[in-house]
């Protein structure tokens, strides 16, 4: 896998992936597009959240939607790595069992999630969940 980041201006930058789509990334704390930290978060939450979905689905669960909001500290000084991140994750779906869902969101993070296995070396990942009737 390979990616590549061009500089276009200021502190404005374009990603690119190898499978050939585009990411513009701010340095400036997010004022044109989001930041690199802010992308990690939402990598971490896009990896669980196929983890979760598509485990819910093997496990014939009737899910209807999956939304996993994720909250991080960072540290105050340079280098601001994040510390401490919680991905809480709504699901919604028709009878879905409460055992199921935290056996599945639980997985993810310990076992399947690449994104999260990688930032757990060194943050100190949580995670909750809530239930949704649709």
């Amino acid at each position: 896998m390979q990616s590549r980041v061009q500089w276009v201006e200021n502190m404005t930058f374009v990603g690119q992936s190898s499978s050939g789509h585009s990411i513009v990334l701010d340095g400036n704390g997010g004022e044109k597009a989001p930041s690199p930290m802010e992308l990690v978060l939402m990598a971490a939450g896009g990896c669980s959240s196929v983890d979760v979905v598509s485990g819910l689905q093997d496990l014939q669960q009737q899910i209807t939607a999956c939304e996993v909001n994720i909250s991080a500290e960072r540290r105050e000084q340079a280098p601001r790595i994040f510390t401490s991140a919680n991905l809480h994750f709504v699901v919604t779906g028709h009878a879905l069992d409460d055992e199921l869902v935290s056996k599945v969101v639980v997985d993810s993070l310990e076992k399947y999630c690449s994104v999260c296995l990688m930032l757990g070396k060194g943050v100190e990942l949580s995670h909750s969940y809530e239930i949704v009737a649709a």
